[in-house]
């Protein structure tokens, strides 16, 4: 519990969709300008080692927000409904006493057993978590406020989707790096923390939790002025890559598909026969890190709101992202991958009352399902047996559980059940094997695949994740040994829900999950 005396008891939960861990610490750092993160990591305590433990968005989401991994929520794609009888969230702190407030979107697809085919809410896999009060509708595809923002300031487009597409200044043909059509007081970041701002006044003599979610730095890469040409492309570091595709396809079979699924052309409305050129992947990815740089300077505003409002300091404020991005990275878009540009995420958390670790740095592994259970803990509320993550709170107060786990674990399926998509058809795997695993500990990273292919393994002491050394007999140990690992981490995190639980002549009983070591 935290050691604050103060009544209230608010948390703030934001999460950055698409934002690469290394904006904050790696590669990207020194070429990005996030003071509001970095001064919130100053006065907080960031995880280096934090990892989304699947992709894309949804199951993402849904895995945050029920704590538990993919194999158990199984809401494992975009349009993959989530059951409706999983322990949430917003359930949870619903029992605390909290009004769940959203403001943005968690991307669930609804359990169609309890809903009528015609209801709205099995219609778009966008739809917000069920116990959620959305008090802001801010979804990419279905930003109905927004748009009606936009035309009340006198905007005008003849499709949605023409907001995405940058406009040259002059009138004549647009650039990649040309701004938006809108200008940044009116973006859809500027409209989100705007509304977001002017709600939480009125909730300043209780005790609340808010869920405001940022679409952007995720693609259509388009940003307004300033923030389109706010980095120089050249000024970049190149994108981490082998010299051709050829070469990454080589690595493995799962790779021909993965650099073929998603272009440089479809994270940017208008230029559909953009080509995979070194100066198009630099301005991609400098209007990728002017959004990062505008989400930041929202971020500000909604800190200084807390502290001038006297709520800081009765606010536990967690700042995540839902998943990585390939960037360029490895030939690569998006998050269907396997690498940790994808699934590396950060991870930053200011506690009130733990002022003596501001600034700490925690690299002991953690996971996505971990922020349910660390928020849930810090209200008082049990958190429920299904929940496969585990509080922060130990981390947080400078403590290492002795059996803390020493790797992390992350999902893909990469499938499509209505019609086989490239990985389907590449690889000859069915909706039911279209499935993988990535296992990381300090020193190697393995990927198993459901299907008959191969497993990679990268030994971060030999060439990383630029060589496959699966196949090579000196690491036929270390294959064995972390293939069991998973094996193991998988039986032992079978679905909880129930399996704790007894029908006795007394009645129903119920047994505590107990964290068990990872070794």
């Amino acid at each position: 519990m935290s050691t604050t005396t103060e009544k209230q008891r608010n948390v703030l939960f934001i999460l950055i969709d698409q934002m690469r861990a290394d904006c904050l610490f790696g590669a990207l750092a020194d070429h990005v300008q996030l003071p509001n993160l970095q001064a919130l990591m100053a006065d907080a305590v960031t995880f280096t080692r934090n990892y989304t433990v699947v992709n894309p968005c949804g199951p993402s989401r849904a895995s945050i927000l029920t704590g538990q991994y993919a194999m158990n929520h199984r809401s494992v794609r975009n349009g993959t409904p989530l059951r409706h009888d999983t322990p949430t969230l917003p359930a949870e702190m619903r029992k605390a006493g909290y009004l769940p407030m959203l403001f943005g979107y968690t991307d669930t697809s609804h359990d169609p057993r309890v809903h009528h085919p015609n209801d709205p809410t099995v219609r778009t896999y966008e739809y917000p978590m069920a116990g959620f009060q959305e008090m802001l509708e801010m979804r990419l595809e279905m930003s109905h406020p927004w748009r009606a923002h936009l035309l009340g300031k006198g905007y005008t487009f003849d499709s949605y989707w023409d907001l995405y597409k940058p406009t040259a200044p002059d009138g004549g043909a647009a650039k990649l790096n040309d701004p938006a059509v809108y200008s940044a007081d009116d973006s859809d970041t500027a409209f989100l923390t705007d509304r977001f701002l002017a709600t939480m006044p009125g909730y300043s003599d209780q005790s609340w939790f808010a869920h405001l979610t940022y679409i952007r730095p995720h693609p259509p890469l388009v940003a307004p002025a300033p923030y389109n040409a706010m980095y120089d492309p050249s000024d970049l570091p190149a994108a981490d890559r082998l010299g051709t595709v050829g070469e990454e396809n080589a690595i493995h079979p799962f790779f021909v598909p993965a650099t073929q699924a998603q272009t440089p052309a479809s994270f940017v409305e208008g230029f559909p026969d953009l080509q995979d050129s070194e100066e198009v992947v630099q301005t991609l990815r400098s209007v990728y890190l002017g959004l990062a740089s505008e989400v930041d300077a929202h971020i500000g505003r909604v800190m200084k709101y807390l502290r001038d409002s006297g709520q800081l300091d009765n606010t536990l404020v967690v700042l995540s992202a839902d998943h990585g991005e390939m960037l360029g990275d490895r030939h690569s878009w998006g998050k269907f991958s396997v690498y940790n540009a994808a699934y590396h995420t950060p991870l930053i958390i200011r506690q009130p009352g733990n002022t003596t670790r501001a600034g700490a740095v925690v690299d002991a592994f953690t996971e996505s399902v971990d922020l349910t259970p660390t928020i849930l803990d810090w209200v008082g509320q049990e958190i429920p047996n299904s929940m496969d993550g585990r509080s922060l709170l130990p981390l947080l107060a400078g403590e290492v559980p002795e059996n803390w786990r020493d790797f992390s674990i992350s999902e893909l399926d990469f499938a499509d059940p209505e019609v086989p998509n490239i990985w389907q058809q590449h690889l000859g795997t069915t909706a039911s094997d279209s499935c993988l695993t990535i296992l990381r500990d300090a020193r190697f990273t393995l990927v198993e695949f459901a299907a008959n292919l191969p497993p990679l393994l990268f030994d971060r002491d030999n060439g990383g994740e630029h060589v496959n050394v699966a196949d090579d007999p000196a690491y036929q140990a270390d294959l064995m040994r972390l293939t069991r690992q998973m094996l193991r981490h998988r039986m032992r995190n079978m679905d909880h829900t129930l399996s704790l639980d007894s029908i006795t002549s007394d009645g129903p009983r119920r047994q505590q999950r107990q964290p068990l070591s990872p070794r």
